[in-house]
């Protein structure tokens, strides 16, 4: 059976959020987790003892965002191998944990192959569950280096679009530290210019059904000390409107060859206000987020979410009625309509920033191009 357990988070610095770690205790090597669900109200840390375990974390998003869904798989692995599990099954079931993010399976396919590699070299399942896990060890490394790549990239286009300073920035879901090895992604774009003192006001959208803005993004911009005001998502088209948004910022669990965008539900619609105001809408996300077998937005799998996040609310610590363990806030039988996600057309991006600089307008070629030019630099 899996095997996963909560226990206080140690204290930490203010701004540190230690989202996921790899510890070896006497009783065997264990992927430690900040679960995210219990967040603002507590921190407390997820212990998982085997893939299932982490599986199970990844579904009910204890753990989320795509870039580290990738290193969270990798880790799965690892922790399959080191354990003495079936790698090929742990594997598979952690590829088909969430279907959309990209990252997942990028993760998971590195560590499996670097376990391959050194079983099939030595014969040793000792050396092979370690080859898996320095494999996931270069992947939290490498996207805490591209994290802080990105936010110097987003930065150096904010202020070549919006020259004088002073943004005023939108951003949709969680972004930070928290779906990342190091400061995230477009969250990573905003810490940038409030490190440089060129952030005005961050405009943080609830992001509905589950609040990942108001409990995440909210928890992760006062812990920086970010100028941040919450709203909620249909409160956008009002910013707008006043002339009070310079700049929309998002994330991305993929992105299509041809440039479309999967983002958290509500980006879509960010993206055709801002493209009515004539407001840059600006994607940022590593350069494994793009996947080159997904022609297109169309080819991009959404994954559907159960109803009762929409027709329910969970409140920490509040007694609760409802068949998914919240608050109903719809009568009961409601049906209700909850994709995880939605697709933005790359027209209605105005530039997708990633480690290796940003690319715009957006196309298939520009795309691509970066794309191959990132694996020359990383081959040479």
């Amino acid at each position: 059976m899996a095997d996963q357990y909560a226990q206080p988070r140690e204290d930490k610095r203010p701004t540190e959020i230690p989202t996921i770690r790899w510890e070896e205790p006497p009783e065997g090597p264990v992927l430690v987790l900040l679960d995210q669900t219990r967040l603002p109200a507590e921190e407390v840390e997820l212990v998982c003892t085997d893939a299932p375990a982490l599986v199970e974390a990844i579904r009910s998003l204890a753990v989320r965002g795509a870039p580290v869904l990738g290193i969270a798989g990798a880790y799965g692995v690892a922790l399959a191998a080191a354990r003495g599990f079936d790698v090929e099954e742990a594997a598979l079931a952690l590829e088909e944990a969430r279907p959309t993010a990209v990252n997942l399976s990028v993760g998971v396919r590195k560590a499996r192959s670097a376990h391959r590699t050194a079983l099939a070299g030595t014969g040793d399942p000792v050396a092979a569950a370690s080859a898996a896990l320095a494999a996931a060890r270069a992947l939290h490394q490498e996207d805490a280096e591209a994290s802080a790549r990105m936010g110097a990239h987003g930065l150096a286009l904010l202020d070549e679009l919006l020259p004088g300073g002073g943004h005023r920035i939108l951003t949709h879901c969680n972004t930070g530290a928290l779906v990342s090895g190091g400061e995230g992604t477009a969250l990573a774009v905003a810490l940038a210019a409030h490190r440089a003192g060129q952030l005005r006001r961050l405009w943080v959208d609830e992001t509905r059904p589950l609040l990942q803005g108001a409990r995440l993004t909210a928890y992760e911009a006062a812990r920086h000390g970010m100028a941040y005001t919450l709203l909620t998502d249909n409160a956008a088209g009002s910013l707008f409107a006043a002339g009070e948004v310079d700049a929309v910022l998002i994330g991305a669990d993929r992105i299509a060859a041809d440039g479309s965008v999967a983002n958290k539900v509500g980006s879509y619609p960010l993206a055709v206000l801002a493209r009515y105001h004539h407001v840059p809408f600006i994607v940022v996300a590593p350069l494994t987020t793009v996947d080159p077998e997904t022609p297109d937005g169309a080819a991009i799998e959404i994954e559907q979410r159960p109803g009762f996040e929409v027709t329910e609310i969970t409140a920490p610590q509040v007694s609760v009625t409802g068949v998914g363990g919240g608050i109903p806030v719809a009568p009961l039988g409601a049906q209700a309509y909850n994709p995880a996600f939605d697709v933005t057309p790359p027209e209605l991006v105005t530039a997708i920033v990633t480690e290796e600089g940003a690319v715009s307008p957006v196309t298939t070629e520009a795309l691509a191009e970066l794309c191959a030019r990132s694996r020359q630099v990383t081959i040479s």
